[in-house]
């Protein structure tokens, strides 16, 4: 694997005597979209949180520009460039949606700019008719793109998004499409997806990795990773012979 601007390396993550991940290696390179999927309890939200800074590793390393940030605040690498957004959304509910952009800045010297940069990624975005409403008061998928918004506002040089079309419209997937491709292809950032909606990362990435049982089972394009059996096997619970043995749901599975 080739070393991206983001790479994590042999990581290992325990819970008491549950092994969240088992060598997990990941790299993401400037302008490109990297998909991770994996079913429920795969641990993917737990390799976000390593990489964000919110967990340390139990084992391996992390790296970004070539420097060892194993150990690096989630604040530093916030202000280094690296952004998330989270599952569970952790907009600011009572400030307005303008509001919570420049919150992201507020660590730079500057309020008017603040305020200047936040409605050029809302325009970006397509939310500057949402500019002064209240972020608690938005429908989710308005909240998702929000949160997006809010992550580019300080601009990223890694993105972090965790579930970003969980329920959004097929417009607001769209646009959020649009976004995240415009972040890669023109902002030069590379973004790492995690989303269980698999045809729309099958769309939108230009490479996928697979995560089950808290290791890499697959990584290649989206039609390699497709025509892998033990990605199959991972998410329709099939035999290597084709037959079923388990039910695991279709949500996930959708466009494998």
């Amino acid at each position: 694997m080739t070393t991206g601007l983001l790479h994590a390396s042999g990581i290992d993550v325990r819970f008491g005597g549950v092994h969240a991940l088992r060598d997990v290696t990941i790299s993401v390179r400037p302008g490109e979209v990297c998909g991770l999927i994996g079913p429920n309890g795969a641990g993917k939200t737990t390799l976000f949180d390593v990489l964000s800074g919110i967990r340390r590793p139990d084992g391996g390393s992390i790296a970004f520009a070539g420097e060892d940030i194993t150990r690096r605040s989630p604040v530093w690498r916030a202000r280094h460039g690296i952004r998330r957004t989270f599952q569970r959304q952790q907009l600011f509910g009572q400030l307005t949606v303008t509001d919570n952009l420049v919150v992201a800045q507020d660590w730079r010297p500057g309020a008017r700019r603040h305020r200047e940069r936040a409605a050029v990624v809302l325009r970006e975005c397509g939310l500057d008719a949402l500019a002064e409403s209240y972020a608690g008061a938005l429908p989710v998928g308005q909240a998702r793109m929000v949160e997006l918004a809010r992550a580019l506002a300080d601009p990223p040089r890694v993105l972090l998004l965790d579930e970003p079309a969980s329920g959004t419209t097929v417009e607001e997937r769209r646009q959020l499409a649009a976004v995240v491709r415009h972040m890669a292809e023109e902002e030069n950032c590379a973004v790492l997806l995690v989303e269980h909606n698999v045809a729309f990362v099958m769309e939108l990435c230009s490479r996928v990795v697979v995560l089950g049982l808290g290791r890499v089972l697959a990584e290649g394009t989206a039609a390699e990773v497709r025509a892998d059996p033990a990605v199959r096997e991972a998410y329709l619970g099939t035999t290597p012979g084709g037959a079923p043995h388990t039910s695991r749901g279709t949500t996930e599975c959708e466009g494998v």
